[in-house]
């Protein structure tokens, strides 16, 4: 489990033969989950500065394809403050960039999202952009937008979005359960 809050920008240093190698600062042994760009990955191989990891079919066919810098966050361990969302690292849909614009010092940006994803956004309710925790600024028929404050566009990838840009999102799991309770009922 993640909470959303990336802990660093890591560099890709290759993405090839179903392998992810990142340039990181983070220290993880082999097994250890972590999430790249909202997408939970198990590490493979571990040197000092340099992470590896597996990437599955499953795993391409659902996330947006690895740029130049990714989000790195480790996964959540016991007694570490909660900050962000419980986030899993489960990308439910891969989301573009419909406008990023200056908004005082930080940005608005609205990503249009698909149907199964909208479903469960609600105004001031959170969402994982690229395993960014964020919350839901706006909501209109076709996709959602977020307030990105100068931290978050300094420490993480989301500074660099532009129009036509993808993005890796994951709702809020709470939200899932939720529905599958009430339609059990």
């Amino acid at each position: 489990m993640f909470t959303g809050l990336v802990r660093e920008r890591g560099r890709v240093l290759c993405v090839q033969q179903g392998r992810l190698v990142v340039e990181t600062s983070i220290d993880a042994a082999i097994g250890d989950s972590i999430s790249i760009d909202g997408a939970c990955l198990t590490v493979v191989d571990s040197e000092p500065g340099r992470l590896s990891f597996d990437l599955h079919d499953e795993t391409l066919a659902r996330v947006k394809s690895f740029a130049d810098h990714v989000n790195v966050e480790p996964a959540l361990r016991a007694g570490d403050p909660l900050g962000g969302h419980y986030v899993q690292g489960h990308v439910d849909a891969v989301g573009r960039v419909r406008s990023a614009e200056a908004e005082g010092d930080g940005r608005r940006v609205w990503i249009d999202a698909t149907p199964d994803v909208l479903r469960y956004c609600v105004e001031k309710g959170s969402i994982t952009v690229d395993g960014v925790s964020l919350t839901i600024a706006a909501l209109d028929e076709t996709g959602f937008a977020v307030a990105l404050v100068p931290h978050t566009l300094g420490v993480t990838t989301l500074g660099t979005l532009a129009p036509l840009d993808e993005v890796n999102l994951e709702v809020d799991v709470l939200a899932k359960y939720v529905e599958r309770l009430a339609s059990s009922a």
